[in-house]
């Protein structure tokens, strides 16, 4: 996986581990200097599901293969 890289539509985790998470955008953040990832995923295990979404640096995430 070391020549893939992360981008829109790639499942995704935090280094540091929880949930597997979409990337829907990716981009500069409006108040710091990094690269930024908005991701999105799901927080039960079946119905009725529960959206969640969060913007993380993209230095924190992995891809989930």
């Amino acid at each position: 996986m070391a020549d893939e890289e992360i981008k829109v539509g790639s499942v995704v985790q935090l280094k540091s581990g929880g949930p597997h998470m979409t990337v829907s955008q990716i981009g500069q953040g409006q108040y710091d200097d990094y690269v930024s990832a908005w991701c999105d995923w799901f927080v039960q295990d079946k119905p009725p599901w529960k959206q969640e979404h969060g913007v993380f640096p993209m230095t924190s995430l992995k891809l989930i293969g």
